[in-house]
């Protein structure tokens, strides 16, 4: 039980000492959740948290709404409230011609709006993504998150503040930089979302769920469904389970007292400025003009809100840009479609407004849409198509998963034929047949899927899909284990497909690296037989290559070439290219990398195996049963008689090494590194190596002819090393 104290207990320095505590938490949670840049590990955080918690069991006078231990309630709601904005939530109209040209016509109408003729200079816009989630107005007072509520019908919403702080992202209390003051009442504008990787691991539970047979487990259709459900949790413990994010792009009402005239703004009894409580019976201060008020504040552009809002500690896409004119909004709407399929979100469009406020006010409103914005939507990912088919592909680790083929249909950007119905269990909740109409979605580079179907075309002679009892390919018995959603082929490598995949898999580039076996050529070698498993591609001669259909001799000496050359590798490919289950190419250094030796990793038990970085009960457990396989021992071990080899590494704890936490770019040519052999050596020390240059780069290394990655480094104030710079960096850290 906390210990009961008077508030006489609480001296100067436990006070000044709980407020440093909060302030360091603060700044490390902004840092790790809104700058993507963490400063600490998480058990340092852990500490202090605990610090902190301690204290406030001790005195618990000190505990206030805005303190890092009240991100998650336990209260369980029986309904949502409803609530007024103080200033309407209003909709932007939507530009109705997806084309260029649509860009084209709001700046016209902007021109004509504000008599510019010809001889004006161009309009001055702020551009920025139209995301796919739900809108949502956070009202602070003095700095501190007060409520949360939905859109609703603009006017009125629903009241989700207990949620909403469980969203990692969105401070609690407003961050306070230099002379820009923080209003001391704001609404803040912006959208919850689920990233796309969140959405794909919280529907991968869902369906695990599902096969575990628990109860009112469903799948959600897209992110924006996702995001809202877990909004409209009456259960905020629940909420906090599910992966949202947020970005900010606006404001609503803004009031200072010290710079706001009206004295009605601030009188009345039911308002919080005059109470330091707040209780359940207030309202929110009415304002007509936001833009005046921040404009008597110093901003003077909706671009400078945008760099307000991140100084007081709210997240803002990056993509948000200041454009010229027409051909400044045309470029950026081609620019994102471009970029649209390697976000990690979903957006559906983007956002043009016109940067002046001033330019705003006098623009106004009509009805309840501002003439100073627009919506500017892409095409559609969602279409209509005709199941022809449903087949049962093999995986190379056994998985049968059901493929609807489709009827050919243009969807997000390119034509799709397929799409994945991940296992029995979902195709089974989706009740697709042949010959449905269904509606299939695709998202970025994501497989497309089909969202549902269309009951009121289905045909009356169609039949419900059931997985097969045997693999299509092989014939052997399809399994499914218990508390998995999927089923999975029995056969292993006497399937020919799993054996397909897996030499595959094992001569990929970033595995083995056997740069001239392709996969048509896989596939005959093994419909005739002239390998068995991948230990036998190092037993492949000339005659056996040449006797294959469109082999000449030129081209299997090259086959032959590339795989003498890949029995030199390192620990990690070699680890990577067997095709372990829950392996991935991070997983596999990170086990070369604690272990050293392959024999090491062969003998750990599940319980050493959890010491290794980022491997849970699940990887720990696919690692021990692959490796007390007899066929995968002695797989192995005929690789290594047959030539097979790799450098030896010191193994290292993860604590020792000098780069750690680090992330690396590299781009251009460099003069005495190979690309794998650069990125080697800093794996080595610890480091992680991306393929894009963000904000939480440390830094850009820099070779002959870099591109854009050094534009961008240097557009993001990340450091760029030359070679000699670079090689500097190695030789401080050699061994």
């Amino acid at each position: 039980m906390p210990m009961k104290t008077d508030a006489a207990d609480l001296t100067p320095e436990v006070q000044a000492h709980y407020d440093e505590l909060r302030a360091q938490l603060a700044e490390h949670a902004h840092r790790y959740y809104v700058l993507d840049e963490p400063s600490i590990a998480d058990a340092q955080y852990d500490v202090l948290y605990q610090s902190l918690e301690k204290l406030e069991a001790q005195f618990p006078q000190l505990m206030t709404m805005d303190s890092p231990t009240q991100r998650v309630g336990g209260a369980v709601l029986d309904t949502f409230r409803s609530v007024e904005h103080g200033q309407a939530m209003l909709s932007i109209r939507t530009e109705t011609d997806t084309t260029p040209q649509g860009a084209v016509s709001f700046d016209e109408r902007m021109r004509k709006e504000l008599s510019l003729d010809d001889s004006h200079p161009a309009i001055e816009y702020v551009a920025e993504l139209k995301f796919d989630g739900l809108a949502m107005n956070l009202t602070y007072f003095k700095g501190v998150l007060v409520r949360a509520a939905t859109r609703g019908d603009g006017l009125f919403g629903e009241e989700v503040t207990q949620n909403i702080r469980t969203i990692r992202q969105i401070p609690l209390k407003l961050k306070t930089q230099g002379t820009l003051t923080v209003p001391k009442w704001l609404e803040i504008r912006g959208e919850v979302y689920m990233g796309r990787a969140d959405f794909e691991a919280l529907n991968e539970r869902q369906r695990l769920k599902i096969a575990q047979g628990l109860k009112n487990e469903k799948t959600f259709v897209n992110p924006r469904n996702a995001a809202a459900g877990a909004v409209r949790q009456l259960d905020s413990k629940i909420a906090a389970q599910r992966p949202l994010s947020f970005f900010a792009y606006g404001v609503g009402v803004v009031l200072n007292p010290e710079v706001d005239s009206n004295p009605l703004l601030f009188s009345s009894p039911h308002q919080p400025v005059v109470e330091e409580t707040l209780g359940d019976d207030w309202s929110v201060p009415k304002a007509s003009s936001s833009n005046q008020s921040l404009m008597s504040l110093g901003i003077k552009d909706h671009f400078s809100l945008l760099q307000a809002l991140k100084a007081w500690g709210l997240p803002v896409a990056d993509q948000a840009t200041v454009v010229q004119g027409a051909e400044g909004l045309v470029q950026f709407h081609q620019a994102m479609g471009e970029a649209r399929a390697h976000l990690p979100f979903d957006i559906d469009g983007v956002v043009y407004k016109v940067n002046r406020l001033d330019w705003q006010m006098r623009l106004g409103f009509v009805t309840r849409e501002p003439r100073w914005a627009v919506a500017h939507k892409y095409p559609a990912q969602e279409q209509m198509t005709t199941v022809l088919d449903i087949d049962v592909q093999v995986g190379r680790t056994g998985k049968l998963t059901p493929v609807a083929k489709l009827k050919p249909v243009f969807v997000g950007g390119v034509t799709v034929t397929n799409a994945t119905l991940h296992n029995e269990l979902e195709a089974t909740r989706k009740d697709v047949r042949v010959g449905d109409t269904v509606i299939v979605r695709r998202a970025g580079d994501v497989i497309p899927e089909v969202v549902g179907v269309v009951l009121e075309d289905r045909q009356a002679q169609s039949v419900p899909f059931k997985m097969p009892l045997y693999c299509p390919v092989c014939g052997s018995l399809a399994v499914k284990e218990a508390l998995e959603a999927d089923h999975r082929c029995s056969g292993g490598f006497l399937c020919s497909a799993q054996r397909k995949q897996a030499i595959w898999h094992f001569a990929s580039k970033r595995a083995m690296d056997i740069e001239d076996l392709g996969e048509k050529l896989i596939d005959q070698l093994v419909d005739t037989k002239s390998i068995q498993s991948v230990a036998d591609l190092y037993r492949l001669d000339l005659n056996s290559l040449v006797s294959l259909e469109r082999m000449a001799q030129k081209s299997a000496s090259n086959v032959l070439a590339s795989i003498e050359a890949s029995k030199k590798t390192t620990l990690s490919r070699f680890l990577y290219a067997l095709g372990i289950r829950h392996v991935g190419e991070s997983t596999a250094k990170d086990l070369a990398m604690h272990f050293g030796e392959l024999d090491r990793i062969r003998s750990a038990s599940e319980e050493e195996l959890l010491l290794v970085n980022d491997v849970g009960p699940v990887v720990a457990k696919s690692v021990r049963e692959f490796f007390a396989q007899s066929y995968h021992s002695d797989l192995i071990e005929q690789l290594q008689v047959l030539g097979v080899h790799w450098p030896k590494i010191q193994a290292q704890a993860d604590t020792q090494l000098p780069l750690l936490g680090q992330t690396y770019v590299i781009t251009g040519t460099l003069a005495r590194f190979a690309r794998d052999d650069a990125k080697a050596a800093l794996e080595r020390l610890g480091a992680k190596v991306s393929g894009s240059v963000s904000k939480k780069t440390t830094a850009l290394i820099a070779g002959l002819e870099a591109g854009s990655k050094l534009d961008k480094a240097i557009a993001l104030e990340v450091k760029v090393l030359d070679e000699d710079a670079f090689v500097a960096l190695l030789q401080a850290h050699a061994a």
